[in-house]
């Protein structure tokens, strides 16, 4: 009898097209991987393209490292026109004229580099007593919202044509793109929305290494599961600490392991023999790594390490 085929697990970098939510574009790639435990790593509104992590099998467990990452996108506004959730999903509600020459922009582009105080837009998935702000706006209401901080670690003019302005973004998680757009219009005192946002990097990994879903479709199975990258590639920005066997062993069994790399509170990701990642722990303030996020084997108690 055959062994059972083994699931897919690793993390694939999609360029999700436009027209469709992160949930669906998942969804598909689920099914073309022939997968059934997967998860994302932060979604894309459905009008905007580009780099979507998708995590499998035991990806799932340490997707919250690219949760936490730094956003690179590439974004297009027009100037002298705002829409009530700030892109192309809704109408231009109000237009001004655009005066703002090229000195101007500079000078509004460094003002929103750094530190920024963000309200969340009324058409996001924040919660607020107990309900979705979409759905409180979807119902016509209008509620108020906590400011949030942020930070805009990069953000350069890449070009300008007639009323829309591209811009480069480097920024940190939970920074809407969307508020961004609609605050510097109005510093530019004529408005704006996004009419593109296509996000080319999320932590370390970039556009350039993604697959579209018309190439999976194209493609075999085995071709689609080539395409996963190794979910150690997840904790790649963390302090990496390899172990002997015996440790390996320990940490997997839930065991502390004494003098770690890294000051307390820090998280380090442990390998074992065969350059294999065991998982996750956190230094704890007497310099033992606690077990935090650990990979499945087949028996705990010996892990089938090279």
């Amino acid at each position: 009898m055959s062994a059972p085929e083994r699931a897919p697990e690793g993390v694939l970098l999609l360029d999700k097209p436009p027209g469709i939510t992160s949930t669906r574009a998942l969804a598909t790639a689920k099914r073309l991987l022939g997968s059934r435990k997967a998860g994302h790593t932060g979604t894309l509104d459905p009008f905007a393209t580009g780099l979507l992590p998708l995590v499998f099998g035991e990806g799932t467990k340490f997707s919250r490292f690219l949760l936490d990452s730094t956003k690179g996108y590439h974004a297009t506004m027009r100037l002298g026109e705002e829409t009530p959730t700030g892109d192309t999903e809704s109408p231009v509600a109000m237009t001004l004229p655009v005066t703002c020459g090229d000195a101007k922009v500079a000078a509004v582009v460094a003002a929103f580099t750094g530190t920024l105080s963000q309200v969340p837009p009324m058409h996001s998935a924040v919660r607020v007593g107990g309900k979705r702000l979409y759905e409180l706006a979807r119902a016509g209401e209008e509620v108020e919202r906590a400011p949030r901080t942020v930070r805009i670690e990069r953000l350069e003019v890449l070009g300008r044509e007639g009323r829309d302005l591209t811009v480069a973004v480097t920024c940190s998680k939970g920074t809407y793109v969307r508020t961004l757009a609609v605050d510097m219009g109005r510093a530019l005192g004529c408005g704006a929305h996004l009419v593109a946002l296509r996000r080319v990097a999320v932590g370390n990994f970039t556009l350039q290494d993604a697959v579209t879903l018309v190439e999976m479709e194209g493609n075999d199975v085995d071709w689609r599961r080539s395409r996963l990258l190794p979910v150690e590639s997840l904790v790649a920005s963390l302090p990496r600490w390899s172990v002997p066997r015996e440790a390996a062993v320990r940490f997997v069994q839930g065991q502390e392991l004494p003098d770690p790399p890294g000051a307390p509170g820090a998280e380090v990701a442990v390998f074992g023999p065969g350059d294999r990642l065991v998982g996750v722990g956190l230094v704890g303030p007497e310099g033992r790594l606690a077990p935090a996020r650990l990979m499945s084997f087949d028996n705990p108690k010996s892990p089938d390490f090279a």
